[in-house]
């Protein structure tokens, strides 16, 4: 499950993508050229939620444009936008806790 957010986190676009061979391809159409992010999260039971334990931790895969982790959550939403100028191409790492 992806979302791209605006500048002002806002989210533009949703999508649900299949992942095959440990990878996943998504394509965002028709964008104007500004700055964007996005978070994601790996839905391996297919709840279209992020499963989390008790303390609030997930219990699947989560990432951010940039891999813009932090040591206790992601880091500051600024420091997941980047530029999109015509084509743009983005990987991103998972991360499994």
């Amino acid at each position: 499950m992806v979302d791209l957010m605006d500048k002002h986190e806002k989210t533009v676009m949703g999508n649900i993508c299949k992942i095959a061979d440990n990878k996943c391809t998504i394509v965002f159409k028709d964008l104007r050229n500004d700055q964007y992010a996005i978070r994601y999260f790996h839905d391996e039971n297919s709840n279209e939620k992020l499963d989390t334990n008790v303390l609030g931790i997930p219990k699947e895969g989560f990432g951010f444009s940039n891999d813009a982790f932090g040591k206790f959550g992601p880091k500051d939403f600024k420091e997941w936008l980047f530029e999109v100028s015509g084509d743009t191409k983005l990987r991103m790492t998972t991360k499994y806790l």
